[in-house]
């Protein structure tokens, strides 16, 4: 391979996804990193460190080092970004690729520059950064390119990215620091309120996954739960149903529904109407959350459909975007 290709990353709170020019998807990962916290030598990376989380002996830190869309561990995210281009081979014999990168609107130019600065480093020849919703729509097969108003909805794992696009730009839009890893936090604090009982990170993400609904009503499954009983310090097991994760989770959901109205509010009158005609397309793994789609469909009375594949959407753009580097022109 004498010529590098192209990469395209999204790098997610909760996964990390790599699109390779020719190849398609090559890579989806869980944004985990394993070190030996005296040496902080790099000990697994992906799914492999993401089996570690809470299980790990003293010695062995897992780390998430993205929060809310950001780095939070700049030395992570930079072992992370170089193993995976590594094993990856995308390197030319005399070239280094060019690397298109998402990240959430309306973060720091500070915020910005550790993206770029953690890309340059692995490996990159010229690093390209876009907001994530404009990827996302994308990815999603609009086209963002005509004067018309289209509005996405990108629920990730740490942030939700609320966006009208029209003429390639983003004309309006909120991002908030509530998303996957918050519903999980909400269930897992719920069964430590109401049952006394102290479950892990994953539990609570598989209870989101099985049973938990946003949508009252609409969902009646029930799911046996094991933890540790924080008033007898034994494992315990028990039983819980949708409809209190619907309760869980309502707090949260309404915050979404809030910067959603206001995004609408500030949308100038002609894209309002395209969104009405259009609807809001809903991306990312959040999308998935059971529910949310009639939830923000009765609440903000625009129909509101399920992106295919939600959970690629982004990483998908990324490969869109640099087939077609002209159209887009990138920055």
């Amino acid at each position: 391979m004498f010529g590098s290709k192209d990469v395209g990353i999204d790098l997610g709170t909760a996964n990390i996804l790599i699109y390779v020019q020719g190849k398609g998807i090559v890579l989806n990962e869980p944004t985990v990193v394993a070190v030996d916290s005296k040496t902080r030598r790099l000990l697994a990376v992906g799914e492999e460190a993401r089996e570690m989380i809470g299980r790990t002996p003293g010695q062995v830190e897992a780390i998430r080092p993205l929060k809310d869309g950001v780095i939070a561990d700049f030395e992570a995210t930079e072992a992370m970004l170089q193993y995976f281009m590594s094993s990856l081979n995308v390197r030319g014999l005399f070239s280094r690729p060019r690397i298109l990168i998402c990240c959430p609107t309306n973060i720091t130019t500070v915020e910005r520059n550790a993206i770029r600065e953690a890309a340059e480093r692995a490996g990159a020849k010229q690093v390209f950064l876009e907001e994530e919703p404009k990827v996302a729509a994308i990815g999603a097969g609009l086209d963002v390119s005509r004067p018309t108003g289209n509005m996405v909805f990108d629920i990730g794992g740490g942030t939700t990215d609320i966006a009208v696009i029209s003429l390639g730009e983003i004309v309006t839009s909120a991002s908030v620091k509530i998303a996957g890893n918050k519903f999980d936090a909400d269930i897992l604090r719920h069964i430590k309120d109401k049952h006394k009982l102290l479950i892990g990170e994953r539990t609570a993400e598989q209870i989101k996954i099985q049973i938990a609904t946003v949508y009252a009503g609409s969902r009646e499954e029930t799911m046996q739960v094991r933890g540790r009983d924080l008033v007898s310090g034994l494992p315990k097991t028990i039983t819980i149903t949708s409809e209190e994760i619907e309760l869980s989770l309502r707090e949260s959901v309404s915050v979404l529904v809030a910067a959603a109205k206001t995004v609408l509010e500030q949308t100038p009158p002609e894209l309002a109407a395209d969104i009405i005609d259009r609807g809001i397309v809903l991306t990312g793994g959040g999308a998935l959350l059971h529910g949310l789609d009639h939830l923000l469909s009765d609440e903000l009375l625009v129909p509101v459909f399920i992106a295919e594949e939600p959970l690629s959407c982004v990483a998908r753009g990324t490969g869109i975007m640099l087939e077609n580097i002209d159209k887009y022109s990138l920055k």
